[in-house]
């Protein structure tokens, strides 16, 4: 039997089994069993050799879109509009057939904007190349999934079961347990507050189908089973996602405006190029990219060429501020001030832990050499040593 198939199995098993506080034990070992099994189709077979084509693209500008949906929902049209990179669009399914890139120039920043193959029920399970547009979109920091607004609102359902199955847990924090894989003493069980979803007995047997018998667990929020077998596998990636509904032009302004308040939820027409200016103030503000301008020492702010930090991808304060510039310069700072919204007032002297905001300027003071021997008339020119312990003995007088 194969894995796919054992899933299935499990999960019919679950859905025939009546969840009560009896039944509680046994559903959470069939999720700890599927989401294994998951973890072991993801894995490439062995003794596959590591040819064929390419489909990952590298890396560029400040920060990645990946954009997921169905076939012909409008994704290679968007991003011909967004990018002026051409990708090729027709009346067919599955046109674009590989990952094509673009770059979208706003706020004096480059963002990298990839077009996907449009993916298809049962995607996780690796129909219609579903796991490589998956494992691109794992490597963006932000996913928009274009959906039909003409078609059912099952779409979207559909989409997010095949993206959290590999892994992929959309608009979600991670959870706050702390979990530690120890070589004895046993299982440690603790938690901050009382929790409702998980207990003990449950917390022991889902690690033992982990054959884990020595760890400490500590809950700090009342997480659910699934909040602890994510932690315990530890490959989950936790990223922000905008739902985007193009083909508004062709549903009544009643079905637009209930799309509309749905959250993190966008409407746009590509055909129309309706609301595309705020589509883009929306990437903006979910990718939270902070731009910070250059000050030199008695010179004024440079504000062509912003240094751009963001929370996902090291931090914005200004220790990753100073290591984002050289990763030498942080052991010559002395102190740094900054102009913005983030100072108290202009200009702030702060120190490494600063949080920093977006058009912040920064400038950085750094230590000056010591001199050696003092200064002035202090000064010494001998060559010696400055410690009369350290000078040389002569040798005693003959006598």
């Amino acid at each position: 039997m194969g894995i796919i198939e054992k899933i299935k199995e499990i999960e019919a098993e679950m859905a025939r089994t009546q969840k009560n506080k009896a039944t509680e034990y046994h559903l959470g070992q069939l999720k700890a069993k599927i989401a294994k099994l998951r973890t072991q189709l993801l894995e490439p077979p062995k003794g596959a050799s590591g040819g064929g084509e390419g489909f990952e693209v590298s890396k560029y500008g400040h920060g990645r879109v990946a954009l997921i949906g169905f076939p012909s929902v409008g994704k290679s049209t968007l991003l011909t509009m967004l990018t002026g990179t051409h990708s090729e669009a027709a009346s067919y399914e599955f046109t674009t057939l590989t990952c094509i890139p673009g770059i979208i120039h706003y706020n004096d920043t480059k963002i990298q904007l990839l077009d996907l193959p449009g993916i298809i029920e049962g995607a996780s399970e690796g129909k219609g190349r579903g796991r490589q547009v998956i494992a691109v979109a794992k490597s963006s920091d932000l996913v928009l999934m274009v959906l039909d607004a003409s078609k059912s609102e099952g779409h979207r359902q559909i989409l997010t079961k095949e993206l959290e199955s590999v892994g992929l847990r959309l608009n979600k924090t991670p959870p706050q347990i702390y979990f530690k894989k120890k070589k004895t003493g046993g299982i440690s069980f603790n938690s901050t507050l009382p929790l409702t979803h998980v207990d003990e007995k449950l917390c022991y047997q889902i690690l033992h189908e982990y054959k884990i018998h020595n760890a400490e667990v500590l809950f700090r929020e009342d997480a659910t089973v699934d909040d602890l077998i994510d932690v315990i596998e530890g490959n989950r990636k936790y990223i922000k996602c905008v739902y985007v509904y193009n083909k508004i032009d062709v549903i009544g302004i009643d079905d637009v405006e209930r799309l509309a308040r749905q959250p993190n939820s966008i409407v746009i027409s590509c055909n129309l190029k309706l609301n595309l200016d705020r589509l883009l103030a929306r990437m903006w503000e979910e990718m939270g990219l902070v731009r910070i301008y250059t000050k030199p020492q008695g010179q004024q702010p440079d504000f062509s060429d912003p240094c751009v930090l963001s929370a996902g991808r090291g931090g914005c304060t200004v220790e990753d501020f100073c290591n984002y510039l050289h990763r030498s310069l942080i052991k010559e700072v002395k102190y740094v001030l900054v102009w913005g919204t983030s100072a108290r007032h202009y200009p702030q002297h702060c120190g490494l832990s600063h949080i920093l905001n977006d058009e912040d300027v920064v400038q950085i003071v750094k230590k000056k050499e010591k001199e050696d021997g003092g200064r002035g008339r202090f000064k010494s020119h001998t060559t010696g040593p400055a410690r009369i312990s350290d000078r040389e003995k002569k040798a005693p007088l003959k006598t």
